[in-house]
């Protein structure tokens, strides 16, 4: 059997029991917390936290047809200090503009963070700058470091030899896969010059190709699942 055939047996195998023991262990209610969902952060700053909003629905239906996980179809949406942030171990950021984050949202996702929570930000064009800024204030000492193609976020369910697919031009760069880790878990996924979110979009909003859409939407269903087994 391939290794990456392997792996995915595997993945198959054991993901449902290790989503059984999360909600056993956190103690979550299986009618409430029971289904995999996606929870949009909101923010203050000026940014489009709100943009491509068929992105998360599309992504999330895909998940359910595709992969061992048992999905709540629609999106949730919540800030840093939202008293329901903890039931939602999955963050979603994106938008085009800028991010700003108050010093008690700063303490408050750190806690999040390093308590078991994985933050995907998605570039969708001109939050660059402000992101890489309060994820300094947010881990002061760990930095956001490119991942190299080999890395399993790529490889975990869908093979992706050459790390992120190309989405949108943007600047006409490489995409970029970058990540913080804490204690050797990785916290963060920002995804750059790639925008998945667009991909993941109904198809007359942006035209892609249907190649492109299909790519963003399964990097988007690895993101989800090694955020899971990690």
């Amino acid at each position: 059997m391939h290794l990456h055939t392997y792996k995915k047996y595997r993945l198959l195998t054991i993901l449902p029991i290790l989503i059984l023991l999360e909600i056993i262990i956190c103690g979550k209610a299986p009618e409430q917390f029971g289904k995999f969902t996606i929870a949009r952060l909101k923010y203050d700053g000026g940014g489009d936290w709100y943009s491509d909003p068929s992105s998360l629905p599309n992504l999330l239906k895909f998940v359910s047809e595709k992969a061992p996980v048992d999905v709540h179809p629609e999106e949730v949406r919540l800030s840093v200090m939202d008293k329901e942030l903890y039931s939602y171990p999955y963050l979603y950021l994106t938008g085009h503009g800028n991010i700003r984050f108050s010093e008690d949202e700063v303490l408050r996702l750190r806690k999040y963070l390093q308590s078991g929570g994985f933050l995907h930000a998605d570039d969708n064009y001109g939050m660059d700058a402000s992101f890489r800024r309060e994820m300094k204030r947010v881990f002061p000492n760990n930095e956001l470091v490119e991942l190299p193609y080999d890395h399993p976020i790529f490889h975990c369910f869908y093979d992706f030899p050459n790390g992120l697919p190309k989405v949108h031009e943007h600047d006409g760069k490489a995409p970029q896969g970058f990540g913080i880790f804490y204690k050797s878990r990785l916290v963060v996924f920002y995804s750059y010059e790639s925008d998945l979110g667009d991909g993941w979009e109904d198809p007359d909003v942006h035209g892609d190709p249907e190649d492109k859409r299909l790519a963003a939407l399964k990097m988007g269903t690895n993101i989800i699942i090694y955020s899971l087994v990690q």
